[in-house]
């Protein structure tokens, strides 16, 4: 027979303590929270269960910071701006765009940092060869990352977020060890090239997510955290400038006919 303690445990969690008159995030009253704690520190509390340190919230937020648009022709930013063309409400509109983030438009974090990890378990940056063939092997050619089809010589993001992950290293507020990875990653896909194989903003929020110690699904959910702030004024900005069932394509461009002749 079910009772009020099993029905209490059906959604066991240690996030949220909540009765009338109060509400705490992991032990904290959320009213020493309000006022007190930022929002890159708020997610770090939800996922973590404890506040990071100035020096990891910092380089957590410029994370977040980097890689909240990057424009109409990214596939989940088109989302939300068609979707409100279509008559679709805002949260409507953020979560079609989100749903576009899968493993080739905004995964490649997570896929980065469990390479990383498993680069780092065989022993560093003296593996970064054997465990590129290896993933080669697995799960294709691609190493996600790195090169941008847009930024040919180089992501302006990526130096940047590299030189706090470096300041804050050099700190001794995380390792270093990861983005050390990614550099000799870096080295190495550009050997015997006539053109380098640049870290991209993937590759770089990675490096901060994996110093950081975040698991690599968590990866993929902090970007989604972030590109949703663009996701939101695309979708806004749709919203004041009007127009109705806007495709990908102006009404002048069609597409390619492949089937068979009439």
């Amino acid at each position: 027979m079910t009772g009020k303690k099993d029905i209490e445990d059906w959604w066991s969690t240690s996030i949220i303590d909540m009765e009338p008159g109060k509400i705490a995030f992991r032990g904290r009253p959320v009213e020493d929270l309000i006022g007190n704690v930022g929002f890159a520190q708020m997610i770090w509390l939800m996922l973590r269960g404890e506040l990071p340190d100035p020096g990891q919230a910092r380089l957590l937020e410029a994370a977040l910071v980097a890689s909240v648009d990057h424009g109409p022709q990214a596939p989940s930013i088109a989302c939300a701006r068609m979707a409100v063309t279509c008559g679709l409400a805002l949260n409507n509109a953020m979560a079609s765009a989100v749903n576009f983030l899968g493993d080739v438009h905004g995964g490649a974090g997570e896929q980065l940092v469990a390479l990383f990890q498993s680069i780092d378990a065989a022993g560093g940056p003296p593996a970064v060869a054997a465990e590129i063939e290896r993933f080669r092997a697995t799960e294709g050619k691609y190493i996600p990352g790195y090169g941008h089809r847009f930024h040919k010589s180089g992501d302006p993001r990526a130096p940047r977020l590299l030189a706090l992950v470096d300041e804050l290293a050099a700190q001794g507020g995380i390792s270093g060890r990861f983005a050390a990875i990614a550099r000799e990653i870096e080295a190495h896909l550009g050997k015997g090239r006539a053109r380098p194989v640049p870290m991209n903003i993937d590759g770089a929020t990675a490096v901060i997510f994996a110093e950081l110690g975040f698991a690599p699904p968590l990866a993929r959910g902090i970007f989604c955290l972030s590109r949703s702030v663009g996701i939101l004024a695309h979708a806004w900005e749709q919203m004041q400038q009007g127009g109705r069932n806007k495709g990908p394509l102006p009404p002048d461009y069609t597409w390619t006919y492949t089937g068979p002749e009439t």
